[in-house]
């Protein structure tokens, strides 16, 4: 079930924006720098795979998996970064063009070179020991390069090179070998991860040939010294030499790996493409499990649950144990206000899934669409259990709130809107219904206390 949420890069300044999100690339360097939010999707599925992929990277990079997080972003752009510490960020347009896992995973072991190399760190640190004024003038020039290269404006990137060399000294050089080392030290860290497991480097060379090939134009006129990246050829051509020595060079991705990653292209289409385009992609002459999953998911976003029910439940009838199907099902139900119907798929799903956050948090949504006040109960259990995992969020409250009131539980219903209205911004909403709350608990219970505490954070 795709979900949309905001997440803002860890500064608002454009030096920060640039410089700690490795790999970055705008628009996403331009939304962090004048703080808006990035287009989150969050996906029981997609997240799944990520973690799938990460894994035994992480692993081999000797790092916590449950210290990093992996984003993903509604961008059609191939890009990745790493953002704020220990957070992955990667584009659906990787995800959606990469023919294999082998390529994903080749990305995110790179971006999973820049943390076990603390370089977010080493390059605050570089950032420091220049002059601000030089390196001031120098983001901006590659700001409009990085602009240029995104939007395939040669005219764009020569402009960044002209607003470059007004700023020309020796703390702007030395900042960009020190970033082009970094990103070479990443790759270098990638070949050795995939390398301890037993993973093909075929992937991160296909995938820079193509950024290559897009890019290849725009590059052609500017000079390598003002970039932050390695020249395209030049990273191919070294890495390549290198990747080709692994005895796991002409490794495969597992057949049931590769079909995961159909899967979530095909979810991808489904969700992000529009009916036309996934007829386009996945014609109904091609009845292969992933075209007949986009057309489905097409469908039942049109409105057309009619013919998406039978095309899910064909899937589902192929592999009863794929959580992703019984929760799509779930959700075209929900949707079309079918929630009693919704409830069987649901606890299907959570029965295969128990502590996934995302479908704890659909159960509790199709329970409490029954409007029954005995599944009111259990979704209140099922949104504290995904709590725990998802945090305290507007939706999860807003839900508890709405669970609360079915059961006639007035007081806490209105705690949780005013918990909801605090985290979404609305202090007006949130002082009032904290106070209201508050009014109904005895003083010093954890009731009293969090709608106190509401109260001290809206109004000051």
């Amino acid at each position: 079930m795709l979900r949309t949420a905001s997440f803002f890069c860890a500064t608002a300044r454009l030096m920060a924006a640039l410089m700690a999100c490795m790999s970055v690339a705008l628009p996403q360097a331009e939304a962090a720098q004048r703080g808006k939010p990035l287009p989150i999707i969050r996906d029981a599925e997609i997240e799944g795979l990520m973690r799938l992929y990460t894994r035994p990277i992480f692993k081999a990079a000797g790092i916590n998996p449950r210290a990093v997080k992996v984003y993903i972003l509604n961008d059609r752009s191939i890009n990745a970064f790493v953002a704020g510490g220990q957070r992955i960020f990667i584009n659906t347009g990787l995800i959606e063009r990469a023919d294999t896992p082998n390529e994903v995973i080749g990305v995110l072991a790179h971006e999973t070179g820049h943390i076990a190399g603390g370089h977010l760190a080493r390059m605050g640190v570089e950032i420091d020991s220049a002059n601000y004024t030089q390196i001031a003038g120098m983001l901006l020039g590659l700001a409009a390069i990085a602009g240029g290269v995104a939007s395939g404006n040669g005219e764009i990137a020569q402009a960044g090179q002209g607003i470059m060399a007004g700023t020309q000294g020796l703390a702007q050089r030395n900042f960009l070998t020190y970033a082009r080392g970094m990103e070479a030290s990443a790759d270098q860290a990638a070949l050795k991860f995939l390398n301890e497991t037993r993973q093909s480097a075929r992937g991160m060379v296909t995938l820079f040939e193509t950024l290559a090939r897009e890019n290849i134009a725009t590059l052609a006129d500017v000079d390598p010294y003002v970039m932050s990246h390695p020249m395209p050829m030049d990273r191919i051509r070294n890495f390549e030499v290198e990747a080709k020595k692994s005895p796991y060079w002409d490794a495969k991705d597992p057949p049931a790996l590769m079909l995961r990653h159909q899967l979530v292209q095909a979810k991808l289409a489904g969700y992000i493409g529009g009916a036309q385009a996934v007829m386009q992609k996945y014609p109904s002459t091609d009845q292969s499990m992933p075209a007949r999953y986009a057309r489905a998911i097409a469908m039942f976003r049109r409105g057309d649950i009619q013919n998406a029910l039978p095309i899910i439940d064909g899937l589902i009838k192929e592999l009863p144990e794929n959580p992703y199907f019984w929760e799509l099902k779930a959700q075209a139900l929900l949707e079309n206000g079918r929630a009693a119907e919704a409830a069987v798929p649901v606890r299907k799903a959570l029965e295969l899934l128990p502590s996934n956050g995302l479908i704890l948090i659909l159960a509790a949504q199709t329970y409490i669409d029954t409007g029954k006040p005995d599944n009111a109960g259990e979704a209140i259990k099922l949104l504290r259990q995904a709590q725990r995992t998802e945090g305290e969020t507007p939706e999860t409250f807003r839900l508890l709130a709405r669970a609360y009131a079915l059961t006639g539980d007035v007081p806490r219903a209105e705690l949780a809107t005013a918990q909801a209205a605090l985290l979404m911004g609305d202090t007006k909403l949130a002082l009032e219904k904290a106070r209201s709350a508050q009014a109904a608990f005895k003083t010093g219970t954890p009731e009293w206390t969090r709608a106190s505490d509401v109260i001290s954070f809206a109004g000051r």
